[in-house]
């Protein structure tokens, strides 16, 4: 169960496997920010054969020590999410202004009222969470994408990722936060495109990086 405390980032992948399955996706290409980098990243190291290509954005192969992903997990079953909205907003944002608008709000609403249970379990996943030892296993191409304001995971996190696995590219992207597809949209989705494009084919038009910018 995922809401035991028992859930894990290997239990994350293995969902996305099920889900690849009933879609009929022998092999896709996979980007994930965060967490979403981590279950990646699990995915690249034990079933290679799925991956085509790996995009990590503000991730890392490590996150914290695993007690205080224990904490913050029994905090979140106690109290919610509401109290993680103001300490989050710096971390996730490196203006105020993006905070503030439109989007920033929305994203930051959706934190507010996020299932407990289901936060909490992220948590739990992350607490055991850590492939830096597997990092030379990865055999798909792989693009790290970073923030230069990122606070929950600091370029350190991202070149671990890029001097670790063979190959790998790493894009630094200034004047972003952890959530660096909402800051910095247009540098995002052209990074991503031009990694993911197959060899014959360019890669389709880069949406205006005002979108998603206040």
């Amino acid at each position: 169960c995922l809401y035991d405390g028992t859930a894990t980032v290997a239990g994350l992948a293995a969902l996305v496997l099920r889900l690849a399955d009933d879609r009929g996706w022998e092999r896709f290409a996979y980007a994930g920010i965060s967490l979403g980098g981590a279950v990646g990243l699990h995915l690249a190291v034990h079933h290679p054969e799925r991956l085509g290509a790996l995009a990590l954005l503000c991730s890392s192969a490590v996150f914290a020590d695993g007690a205080a992903w224990r904490e913050r997990a029994a905090s979140v079953r106690a109290d919610g999410t509401g109290p993680l909205v103001a300490p989050s907003t710096g971390r996730w944002f490196s203006r105020p202004a993006t905070a503030a608008g439109p989007l920033g709000t929305r994203l930051l609403d959706d934190l507010r009222t996020a299932d407990p249970a289901g936060y909490a379990a992220c948590c739990d996943a992350l607490a055991t969470y850590d492939l830096r030892a597997e990092l030379p296993r990865v055999a798909a191409p792989t693009l790290v994408v970073a923030g230069r304001d990122d606070q929950a995971t600091p370029l350190s996190h991202a070149r671990e990722l890029a001097d670790g696995i063979p190959g790998a590219s790493l894009l630094e992207i200034a004047h972003a936060g952890h959530l660096v597809g909402v800051e910095r949209p247009r540098a995002v989705s052209a990074a991503l495109r031009a990694h993911f494009a197959p060899a014959s084919g360019a890669p389709g038009p880069v949406p205006d990086e005002r979108a998603g910018r206040n």
